[in-house]
């Protein structure tokens, strides 16, 4: 079963938080199997569903673990969306 994930990341740290947001984006993007890809508001990523969610969990453990103060906004859908994406 594939998956698909839409990630927007606020971190709360007044500084660096460009810094946290692409380094977030660079350890997602280090997983083989998985197709990541960024706009403007948001990381979406793609791939086999327990290797899609199990590494976004892990790197929003991470992420709350480093900065203490982030709010992520997340939506997990089943299947594979980035052929929408592209169109």
């Amino acid at each position: 079963m594939q998956a698909s994930i839409e990630i927007s990341l606020y971190p709360l740290a007044e500084e660096q938080f460009k810094t946290e947001i692409w380094g977030f984006i660079k350890r997602l993007r280090t997983t083989d199997g998985l197709k990541v890809v960024t706009n403007g508001m948001s990381t979406q990523v793609f791939g086999e569903y327990d290797l899609a969610t199990s590494t976004v969990m892990k790197e929003i453990k991470y992420v709350h673990q480093a900065l203490n103060t982030a709010v992520f906004v997340c939506k997990f859908i089943g299947g594979d969306r980035s052929k929408v994406e592209e169109e």
